[in-house]
């Protein structure tokens, strides 16, 4: 995908996924959304999936243990949002507001298909970090690997997903 190309994509997912989460999720007593907050989620929704599958795929297109835009797994993300003491009750909020069982396994499915879950779970996440929101590339990346934990970080697309977010978020 093209530079171009990406941060255009970011733009049509800010607008039709990203904002419409980020606000729901404020209506609920939330973390806000801010311009800091849409930038590093986006640049890790294109890490994390590339926003080209709501599951993660293995050799074959088997699916693994993560889903939705940010790739959540069970035992990960979802049980870590769920049970920590700055995000229990939002999530537990944004689960009755959204018709899903406040059950890992229920969360964990329903992930993959409902972008307003998908996205409170991702916001909820980095509000799990006590540190600001980061606002260089560097920092990000280093706020990524703290909070996403993942298996096989690729640094080498993360300016190119940091730039295009930026792009689409000014």
């Amino acid at each position: 995908m093209s530079d171009l190309s990406l941060t255009n994509h970011m733009i049509n997912f800010r607008a039709s996924i990203l904002i419409p989460g980020l606000d729901k999720l404020a209506a609920i007593d939330g973390p806000p959304r801010t311009t800091p907050a849409e930038t590093i989620m986006l640049t890790i929704a294109a890490q994390e999936s590339g926003f080209a599958s709501r599951y993660q795929k293995l050799t074959g297109d088997t699916p693994g243990p993560a889903r939705g835009w940010w790739q959540f797994e069970q035992k990960g993300g979802v049980q870590g949002v769920m049970h920590h003491s700055a995000t229990q009750m939002a999530a537990a909020a944004i689960c009755i507001t959204y018709a899903v069982a406040f059950q890992s396994g229920a969360i964990w499915r329903a992930l993959e298909g409902h972008d307003g879950l998908a996205t409170a779970f991702a916001r909820l996440l980095l509000f799990t970090d006590p540190q600001p929101l980061p606002t260089t590339p560097d920092a990000a990346w280093n706020y990524y690997l703290r909070n996403w934990r993942p298996g096989k970080p690729h640094r080498a697309t993360w300016a190119a997903n940091w730039d295009a977010a930026i792009a689409a978020t000014t």
